[in-house]
C-alpha cells in the first residue's frame, strides 16, 4: 500500500544527509592540512580506539544549521574497547581548529554526565584551540558552561578511568581537560598545553619563547610532569591508551581484568642486585624479573626518573610498581619524584590495583635548594598516599632503605600486607658513614693520628652495622621475611593473592587534607 509523499520530509532528509556528509570526512583542504601535520581525521582516530562496528554517536547534528560547523567541532559517543564499554570525547581540528562553541560544550557536558550516570570510562581525544571568543557568553559563564566540564571531570576522578590522548593544542582554559585526567599521552611534535600562547606571553609579560619551550610535548613529559607519555603519532598514542586501559577496571567498583599468566622476561638471581650499596644498578632489571614478560607499562618514564612507576602483571593480574632507581641521582627522592609517586599510588588505590614497592633509597634530598622548594610538604604528600592506600601492598627492601625513605616506600609502620627483604637489604635511620659522622664528628676531628682515626671510624661503623643487622630485624619482627631473589616473584604472587580480601577502609572522616 502506498502513501502520498510529503515534500517537507524529503527536504529534511536531504538537509540531514548533507549535514551528515559534512562531518563524515574532512574537506580536501582540511585533509591536506592533516596529512601535512601527520594527523588522522577525528573519525579515523575513533575507529582505532573502538572495536569495529561498536561506536554509537551522540549529537552528530549539533549546529547543523550553521555553515562550516559540522557536529560543532567535537565527536562524542559510546563504543567498546576490547569488549568493554567506554565514552569518547574527540575534538575535530578541521572545524575551526577544534575550538569550542556553545553546542560543543553542551555535547561534552552531556558526555561527562553520561559517564557519571553509567560509570563508564572516558577517553579524551584533545586537539583544540580553545573557546571561540565570539561565543563566550553562550559557552563560558553559565551553569552548563565550560566550567561544568571540569566539575564533572573532578567528580569522575577515581570513579572511572579517564585517559587523554593529546594530538594537538590544548589551549587556555581547555588545557585543564588533560590535567584532570588520569594519564596524558602527548604526540611529540604536535601536542601542546599552555594557559597563554607564546604571543600572549610576549604581550603580557614580555617573554619571547617558542611553543615547544612554552608547552610542547617533550617539555611537559620531562620538566613540568603535566604529560605522562610521549607518542610518535596519533596511532601510537591511541595504541598506548588502549594498552593502559587493559591494566585498569572499568570503574572503581570492579577489579582489573585478568589475562593469561606468563613467565618473566628474565630470571632474577643474586647477580642482578649489587651487594655494595654505593654501586648503582637499573631497577628495571628487578622489575623484569618479577612481572610477566613484556607486561611492564611505565608511567612518566621521562619525569623524575629516580623513581620508577608503572603497571605490570604478576601471573596475569595487574599490579602497580613503585621503585627507586639508583642509576638516576642515586635513587634519592626529590619533590618531583614524591609527587610522581603520590599520584600513582592514589591512582592504583582508586582502581583496585595492588601495589609492590621496591625500595633502594638513601632518603629524601637535603640542602637549601630543595628546602626552599618545599620538599617537606612534597614528601609528606607521598607519605600520605602510602598511608591512605588500602589495596593489597607488599614492600620489598631490595637494598638500602634509610630515613624517611623507608616510610615513603611503605615500610613496616605503614601496615603493608608484608614488608620483606632481599639478603642485600639494609634498614637504618641513615647510612653508616653519615651516622658515624653525625654522632662522632667532634671526637673524630680530635684524633690527630690518621691510622688511629681510621680505626676509630671503622670500629664505630661496625658497631652501627651490627645494631641494624638484617638478621636482627627479622628476629625482632621488624621484617616479615627475607627471600632470595629467585623466590621473590612467587613470594609476591602468593602474598598478593592472600591479601586480595583485605579490608578497604582506612579511617572515618569527611576527607583528609593532603599536603600541597
Amino acid at each position: 500500500m502506498s502513501y502520498p509523499s510529503d515534500p517537507r520530509v524529503g527536504e529534511v532528509r536531504k538537509r540531514l544527509a548533507a549535514a551528515r556528509e559534512a562531518s563524515a570526512t574532512p574537506t580536501p583542504k582540511a585533509a591536506e592540512k592533516l596529512a601535512g601535520q601527520n594527523k588522522l581525521y577525528v573519525r579515523d582516530r575513533i575507529a582505532l580506539l573502538f572495536d569495529e562496528g561498536s561506536f554509537v554517536e551522540d549529537g552528530r547534528y549539533a549546529n547543523a544549521m550553521a555553515e562550516g560547523l559540522p557536529a560543532d567541532g567535537v565527536v562524542t559517543g559510546r563504543g567498546l574497547v576490547d569488549g568493554r564499554p567506554a565514552i569518547v570525547v574527540a575534538n575535530d581540528p578541521t572545524v575551526k581548529a577544534g575550538s569550542w562553541g556553545a553546542r560543543t560544550v553542551e555535547k561534552i557536558v552531556r558526555a561527562t554526565e553520561a559517564a557519571l550516570r553509567e560509570e563508564l570510562p572516558v577517553f579524551w581525544f584533545v586537539d583544540s584551540a580553545g573557546a571561540r571568543i565570539t561565543d563566550q557568553v553562550d559557552l563560558f559563564p553559565g551553569r552548563r558552561g565550560a566550567g561544568r566540564i571540569f566539575h564533572n571531570q573532578v567528580a569522575l576522578s577515581g570513579r572511572v578511568p579517564q585517559i587523554c590522548c593529546l594530538f594537538g593544542p590544548s589551549a587556555a582554559g581547555g588545557a585543564y581537560i588533560p590535567s584532570f585526567t588520569d594519564c596524558v599521552i602527548m604526540v611529540e611534535g604536535n601536542a601542546s598545553m599552555y594557559l597563554g600562547s607564546p604571543r600572549m606571553a610576549e604581550m603580557v609579560v614580555g617573554e619571547k619563547v617558542s611553543l615547544e619551550e612554552m608547552g610542547g610535548a617533550r617539555m611537559h613529559c620531562t620538566v613540568s610532569g603535566c604529560g605522562d607519555l610521549l607518542a610518535e603519532d596519533d596511532a601510537d598514542a591511541i595504541e598506548q591508551a588502549r594498552l593502559l586501559f587493559s591494566y585498569l577496571p572499568s570503574s572503581w567498583r570492579d577489579k582489573p581484568p585478568s589475562y593469561a599468566p606468563d613467565s618473566p622476561s628474565s630470571r632474577l638471581d643474586d647477580t642482578v642486585v649489587p651487594e655494595v650499596e654505593s654501586q648503582p644498578f637499573d631497577i628495571h632489571d628487578v622489575i623484569d624479573g618479577i612481572v610477566d614478560e613484556d607486561s611492564f607499562f611505565e608511567v612518566k618514564p621521562l619525569f623524575a626518573a629516580e623513581l620508577v612507576t608503572g603497571f605490570g602483571r604478576i601471573d596475569g593480574e595487574s599490579v602497580g610498581v613503585v621503585a627507586n632507581n639508583s642509576m638516576v641521582k642515586g635513587g634519592v627522592l626529590f619533590a618531583d619524584s614524591a609527587d610522581k609517586a603520590a599520584r600513582f599510588i592514589w591512582w592504583c588505590d582508586a582502581f583496585n590495583v595492588p601495589l609492590v614497592y621496591l625500595a633502594d633509597v638513601p632518603g629524601f634530598m637535603i640542602g637549601s635548594e630543595v628546602e626552599r622548594g618545599g620538599i617537606i610538604r612534597h614528601g609528606a604528600k607521598m607519605v600520605s598516599a602510602v598511608s591512605e592506600a588500602t589495596v593489597p601492598q607488599v614492600s620489598v627492601v631490595v637494598r638500602k632503605a634509610y630515613g624517611a625513605g623507608l616510610y615513603a616506600m611503605a615500610g613496616p609502620g605503614f601496615a603493608p600486607d608484608a614488608c620483606i627483604a632481599l639478603p642485600t637489604a639494609r634498614i637504618a635511620v641513615m647510612g653508616p658513614d653519615a651516622a658515624v659522622n653525625a654522632v662522632y664528628a667532634n671526637k673524630i676531628a680530635a684524633i690527630a693520628d690518621e691510622d688511629e682515626r681510621a680505626q676509630f671510624v671503622a670500629d664505630r661503623r661496625r658497631e652501627y652495622e651490627e645494631d641494624v643487622d638484617l638478621e636482627r630485624l627479622v628476629a625482632d619482627l621488624v621484617l616479615d621475611g627475607v627471600v632470595e631473589p629467585e623466590d621473590l616473584r612467587e613470594e609476591l604472587r602468593q602474598r598478593l593473592l592472600y591479601a586480595a580480601g583485605r579490608d578497604r577502609s582506612f579511617t572515618s572522616r569527611r576527607r583528609g587534607i593532603p599536603p600541597v
